[in-house]
């Protein structure tokens, strides 16, 4: 498989590393494809009981590749899509371990997990009306459930950046540590995680996930449209390539 995303199975936790470090882990097409076959094979792996995904102590993910994401065909779903269906339907504990930008997809991704440790240099955004672009992953009600609607109303139409101990007042993560303790504090926890009576976690994590698997099923595909969309409109192809440009 693609050698920008790395994959390790040891004690019942597959660790997924982003590894597209010279673009900040941005994500393109090849690699969302990589990742989606990763969890998919993850989730009927009775030997794996634990998922945890990370980049390295300087950065997570800047979110998506924007030469990739404009190539895009029009009449063509990103293939972006079917990783995000694949991580919200995965029935196992995913832990995450945060350092440097959690941009976009990247951020939005974390509200799917179940444990999302964050380095005090963490910095999140989810600007997507500053990029001509709506919500996705789930975010419009995953979000909204977390901190109301004023508030996910702020994040991803104002968009602006936000650190670590912001990401914990809003619940967005569950612990703070320093650079040098992420990535070996994200694997204690994992590997904790996996330790545990399986099917115990197991029945906890579906208990408290059940309510809303359906309305998140539904949010998903009411948001893919509309995000592929606004990809294709002037605005947003105006804006990302702008970026490309600086």
């Amino acid at each position: 498989m693609d050698n920008l995303i790395l994959a390790e199975q040891a004690q019942g936790v597959l660790t997924i590393t982003l590894n597209n470090l010279d673009k900040k882990n941005a994500l393109t097409t090849s690699m969302y494809n990589t990742l989606s076959d990763y969890v998919n094979q993850a989730n009927s792996d009775n030997d794996i009981r634990c998922l945890l995904i990370q980049g390295n102590e300087h950065c997570f993910c800047a979110g998506n590749d924007l030469n990739d994401f404009l190539a895009c065909p029009p009449d063509q779903e990103p293939d972006a899509f079917d990783f995000v269906r694949a991580i919200a339907r995965f029935e196992k504990p995913i832990v995450m371990a945060v350092a440097g930008p959690a941009i976009g997809v990247a951020c939005t991704l974390l509200l799917h997990a179940d444990l999302v440790i964050a380095a005090d240099n963490a910095k999140f955004a989810m600007p997507f009306a500053k990029l001509g672009l709506s919500p996705e992953a789930g975010s419009s009600m995953l979000l909204t459930q977390l901190v109301g609607h004023a508030k996910a109303f702020e994040l991803m139409v104002l968009g602006d950046t936000f650190d670590a101990d912001t990401a914990l007042s809003l619940q967005l993560i569950n612990k703070k540590v320093s650079q040098a303790e992420l990535l070996s504090s994200a694997n204690h926890y994992a590997q904790h995680i996996a330790s545990l009576p399986n099917d115990a976690v197991m029945s906890a994590r579906r208990l408290l996930k059940q309510a809303n698997q359906s309305l998140l099923n539904e949010t998903l595909e009411r948001e893919f449209p509309t995000f592929a969309r606004l990809m294709q409109t002037d605005d947003c192809k105006t804006i990302l390539n702008g970026f490309l440009k600086k």
